[in-house]
């Protein structure tokens, strides 16, 4: 099918997934929030139209997301567009699946039994045969480790899986899963999925350090923008119309019940300055957010979020910003917001 990406957007670059052969556009397409939820499902078949026409050819979703029916919107656009399978790396993750059972005992966890149902059901649901990625979706800390690597093991020796890695674990949780996974002669996870932006980078840049040497980790980052507070629309308050103005959606009620008035004008001063920075380089804060994590060599895709075809290609633009952020320009972002983690220098 042929692409109809619009004139002045960048060819999309592709990098490695880790350790791995497997290359991934540098942005990817979610559906954590939207698809399936809050945009429809002709607004969903427009955005991953648009930012397939952009390269972009990693798709992620989650059986939590919108209680299943993500995956089967995005499974949906697949057919609908006649896209090739071998065109596209789709990743899926593997934890609460609540919402698909009366008892909710089992459909939770990491359990070998929760593992290799809950990735029946997503395949179902996505109406595909396997995933390209299959995450983790987050610890859990009353399945013994051997267990859950075997069974994600067990997905890849199956052929519904071909790679499996972790989301929101911390480092010394991907290191044990390692260390079980070369006792036992299997595969480790091969990539994570935390949250990095500006704002939030310790665990990306300082806890994560030596699994990029040691494990090969690659990384595929949710919240470039961190929900958006990092896209600049912010800066004259709330509007009625944003994400955070929205009660409905549970983690934003949290975000509020743990942040004060004071804490979120300064945040919001802090993105405030980055307007000049962009305005220098001709682009918009939310793109400069987006390009400064791409400017991270261990960062091999990361993974936007959009309501909206323009926002798909405002999206992409970030490809090419990234190339343009000097030493110097990173180094201004890092006064600003005063957070840079000291480095860890290797003991060996």
């Amino acid at each position: 099918m042929a692409n109809s990406k619009p004139a002045g957007l960048p060819e999309m670059e592709y990098r490695t997934l880790g350790r791995s052969g497997l290359k991934v556009s540098a942005i990817a397409l979610g559906g954590w929030l939207t698809y399936g939820g809050h945009v429809d499902k002709e607004g969903t078949f427009a955005c991953m139209k648009a930012a397939y026409d952009c390269g972009v050819n990693f798709f992620d979703t989650a059986e939590v997301y919108a209680e299943g029916q993500s995956e089967i919107v995005m499974g949906e656009a697949i057919r609908k567009y006649g896209w090739k399978r071998n065109d596209l790396v789709i990743s899926t993750k593997i934890y609460w699946g609540g919402a698909f059972g009366e008892n909710r005992i089992n459909n939770v966890g990491l359990s070998r039994k929760h593992i290799i149902e809950g990735m029946n059901q997503s395949l179902a649901r996505l109406q595909l045969d396997y995933v390209d990625l299959v995450y983790a979706h987050r610890a859990d800390r009353h399945t013994p480790m051997e267990e859950i690597v075997r069974a994600f093991n067990y997905l890849i020796e199956t052929g519904k899986a071909f790679y499996w890695g972790t989301s929101e674990w911390n480092a010394d949780e991907i290191a044990q899963a390692w260390r079980v996974a070369d006792r036992l002669g299997l595969i480790g996870p091969l990539m994570e999925q935390p949250a990095y932006n500006i704002i939030e980078r310790t665990k990306v840049e300082q806890e994560f350090a030596h699994l990029y040497r040691e494990n090969g980790l690659g990384l595929t980052v949710f919240s470039p923008m961190k929900q958006g507070i990092l896209s600049g629309k912010y800066k004259d308050g709330i509007p009625n119309d944003s994400r955070f103005a929205n009660e409905k959606i549970d983690f934003i009620k949290g975000y509020w019940k743990r942040t004060s008035k004071e804490q979120w004008d300064a945040v919001v001063a802090n993105v405030n300055k980055l307007e000049p920075i962009a305005e220098k380089l001709g682009t918009k804060i939310s793109t400069l957010s987006l390009a400064w994590v791409l400017a991270n060599p261990n960062v091999s895709s990361a993974i936007t979020g959009a309501s909206g075809v323009a926002q798909v290609y405002e999206n992409v633009q970030a490809v090419a910003v990234y190339k343009n952020l000097t030493p110097e320009i990173l180094s201004e972002i890092d006064e600003i917001f005063n957070n840079k983690p000291p480095a860890i220098t290797p003991r060996f």
